[in-house]
């Protein structure tokens, strides 16, 4: 069969519009995700012979019923469909996503995947010791030490933890102790870049300035890549975060079947369980990591029974 695409012609330049006027108002991760879950829409009213911008609901519950037997998770598929509904309002468009047929479709595909998530494992205070210890005696194992602790006092996301910043590193004497303290200028929750002081302890704060001493800039990215050579570069992507984590988890005593499970997210998660071991109420522990759900948090620790 003879497909016109010409009318998706239209669709593609409106996406490539839209992204670049919404560059610097969202995070480089939605932005990623508009642009790629948009395009696969984009592919696949190409196949079945409609336009993509405005959309049919009818083409969105195809579309739904083709991710739900792809083998995508519903977390996946949940943040694709937003994706068109913010693609249509920023155009001014109606949200399809909103027809009710498209809303029983959801209905179905959740009933048949669930809404649950693959939730990171979660990087307890015994668990992050079996991961220290498993680091390297070299320029990449200070970098790791250091990532590894601050990553667990800030309970910062992996794209956070990689836009801290070494100029924003501060430490004070206060009655004679020092104390460290490192601003996080922008997070998911703070999309107007207010920022945040976030305190380290001790221990960390000895591990930072140990991976501060290799650096010969006095500003610009804290964490970086470590190449052949000893060579640092100027940057660290977040993705290599997960590499990270889970290279020094393979050298260590972790369990293998548990090595999979760990993510950028992993600290994060773990701080959050050790929060709960001992005694933190609710409140705080969404202040320190920068929550505004509840029901976020309590994702994070319904498995605390089982953490390691």
């Amino acid at each position: 069969m003879y497909i016109d695409n010409s009318s998706n012609q239209s669709s593609r330049q409106l996406l490539t519009k839209t992204i670049e006027k919404i560059d610097g108002a969202y995070s480089p991760a939605t932005i990623r995700a508009y642009r790629v879950d948009f395009g696969d829409f984009i592919k696949f009213c190409d196949a079945i012979d409609d336009v993509a911008l405005p959309a049919s609901p009818q083409s969105i519950v195809e579309f739904i019923i083709k991710l739900t037997n792809s083998g995508r998770s519903s977390a996946s598929i949940r943040r694709a469909i937003a994706g068109i509904a913010s693609i249509h309002k920023l155009n001014r468009f109606s949200d399809p996503t909103k027809d009710p047929d498209v809303m029983l479709e959801m209905r179905r595909m959740h009933r048949k995947l669930g809404r649950a998530s693959n939730q990171a494992l979660g990087v307890t205070a015994d668990m992050l010791e079996k991961l220290l210890n498993a680091t390297e005696n070299n320029i990449k194992g200070i970098r790791d030490r250091a990532l590894l602790l601050v990553g667990y006092d800030t309970l910062c996301r992996r794209s956070e933890l990689v836009s801290l910043r070494i100029e924003d590193v501060r430490t004070k004497v206060i009655n004679g102790l020092e104390s460290t303290t490192i601003l996080l200028r922008k997070s998911k929750t703070d999309q107007d870049a207010n920022g945040r002081w976030l305190h380290l302890s001790k221990r960390t704060q000895i591990a930072l300035d140990e991976w501060l001493e290799k650096l010969s800039e006095d500003k610009g990215q804290l964490f970086r890549g470590v190449n052949r050579g000893d060579r640092i570069t100027q940057s660290l992507g977040s993705g290599q975060v997960n590499r990270i984590y889970k290279k020094i988890a393979r050298n260590s005593e972790i369990e293998k079947n548990l090595i999979e499970k760990i993510s950028g997210h992993s600290m994060r998660v773990g701080r959050a369980q050790d929060l709960v071991n001992s005694g933190a109420s609710l409140p705080i522990i969404m202040s320190m990591g920068r929550w505004t759900k509840a029901d976020t948090v309590m994702r994070y620790v319904e498995q605390i029974s089982f953490a390691v």
